[in-house]
Formats: structure tokens, C-alpha cells, sequence
């Protein structure tokens, strides 16, 4: 299989794109560390993997806790060994407010979750794919950090801090056999739908519909896949065409 020997490590992985993205990864053969704040949401997601014969490690983890990050890659690592593939997909974004109401308690949560979440994961995660010589990181952006949206002035301002990270580290790592890319999604059916690939009517894009979540997963597979080795340092909408005015 595709990512057979590899170990891969999620966040945010309970729900949604994440969710999407571990059983995506788990039937491709990967040795998947889920890391999510939900433990009973985690719990169902391991039951779901076994049954399908996966390998699957799940942490109760604040990805905006540094020293919480460190114990938790370090479990996967006495699980596993060595982090081959990480997908930084937690983040923040269900509020709307204009931009003068927003508080700076607000501001500094987002970005904690969003930017520094990401900071943290992929510190503990690169000194692996660096020594072995191979490695894949994508980061979760969005289509706001693009464009940025009116009442959403913090998440699209967290989320162009995403992209912008994407780029300078991936010229960093490039010679390495490190590769780094984000993934922008539009609107994407909402995660309380468990079936990966439900859609439903948008008026978002031209496609007029919503992304499954298991659509985003696929394209997140793909960049971190063999197939996906020339690719690095960039930023792929998955949007269904999206309206911009």
C-alpha cells in the first residue's frame, strides 16, 4: 500500500477533515497518530480504524500547549519510531464578528491553535524526516487566508500566517527530501456529517456544491505521497471553483 511503513501524525483528527484524512491514511497503510482535544470523538475513531485492520495510536492533546505537544510526539515515537509524515489540520474558526469587537483574548487563541499549533508540531515532527532524509508536512489552510473574510479578520489573518510559513520552510527543507505544502479548503460539508463523502448545496462556488471531507483527504494523501515528490512550497485551493466577488 501507498504509505505502508510510513507514520503519520494528525491533528484535529477526530472530526471533519482530519477524521477523513486518519481513515484515508489508515486504508493506504499508514501507522496513524491521531491527536485531537475530543477523547470520546477519538475514542470511536480508534474503534472505527481497528475494525478495519489500521494501526492507529490516539492522544488527548492541546495542540497549543508546547509541553502537551512534546509528550505527545514523544508517545507516538515510543509507539512507532520515527514521524515520516505530519498533517497540521487543527485549528480554530467558527466565530464572526466585526472587526473592532473582536477581543485580543480572541486573537490570541486563534492564533494559538492556528499558527503556534503548527510552530509546535512540526518542530517535534522535522528533526525525524530530516535525519532519515524523507518527510512530508501539510498544513491545513483555507481559502479566507487567500482572500480573507469580512468578519473573520483573525482566522484569515492566522490562516495567511499558515501559508506564508508553508513557503519559507519549505525552502529551507527542499534539498532535504522534506517537502511542505498546504491544502486551502473552501466550504466543506460540515463535520457533524459522518459519511466522508456526503455533499450539499453551496452557493459558495461555481460548482454549487460543498466538498466532502474524504475529498479533502485525498488531496492531502497526494501531497504526501511519492507521487507527490516535486511538489513542495505550495498552496492548493480545493475550493469547486470558488466565487471571489
Amino acid at each position: 500500500m501507498k504509505f505502508s511503513g510510513k507514520t503519520v501524525v494528525i491533528t484535529g483528527a477526530a472530526v471533519g477533515i482530519g477524521r477523513a484524512s486518519t481513515v484515508k491514511f489508515a486504508a493506504e497503510g499508514a501507522k496513524v497518530v491521531a491527536i485531537d482535544l475530543n477523547e470520546e470523538q477519538l475514542n470511536t475513531l480508534r474503534r472505527e480504524i481497528t475494525d478495519q485492520k489500521g494501526e492507529i495510536l490516539t492522544l488527548v492533546c492541546d495542540v497549543s500547549d508546547e509541553a502537551a505537544v512534546q509528550s505527545a510526539f514523544e508517545a507516538a515515537r515510543a509507539r512507532f519510531g520515527r514521524i515520516d509524515i505530519l498533517v497540521n489540520n487543527a485549528g480554530l474558526w467558527r466565530y464572526f464578528d466585526n472587526f473592532l469587537d473582536v477581543t485580543t483574548e480572541h486573537w490570541m487563541k486563534l492564533f494559538n491553535v492556528n499558527v503556534m499549533s503548527m510552530v509546535y508540531c512540526t518542530r517535534a515532527a522535522l528533526p525525524d524526516m530530516l535525519e532519515s532524509g524523507w518527510g512530508r508536512i501539510v498544513n491545513v489552510a483555507s481559502v479566507a487566508g487567500v482572500y480573507g473574510n469580512a468578519k473573520m479578520v483573525p482566522y484569515s489573518a492566522t490562516k495567511g500566517a499558515v501559508l506564508s510559513m508553508t513557503q519559507a520552510l519549505a525552502k529551507e527543507v527542499a534539498d532535504k527530501g522534506v517537502t511542505v505544502n498546504a491544502v486551502s479548503p473552501g466550504t466543506v460539508t460540515p463535520a457533524e456529517k459522518m459519511d466522508y463523502y456526503t455533499h450539499q448545496e453551496s452557493s459558495a462556488n461555481y460548482m454549487r456544491r460543498t466538498g466532502s471531507t474524504m475529498e479533502n483527504a485525498d488531496l492531502i494523501c497526494f501531497l504526501a505521497s511519492d507521487e507527490a515528490s516535486y511538489i513542495s512550497g505550495q498552496n492548493i485551493q480545493i475550493d469547486g471553483c470558488r466565487r471571489t466577488i
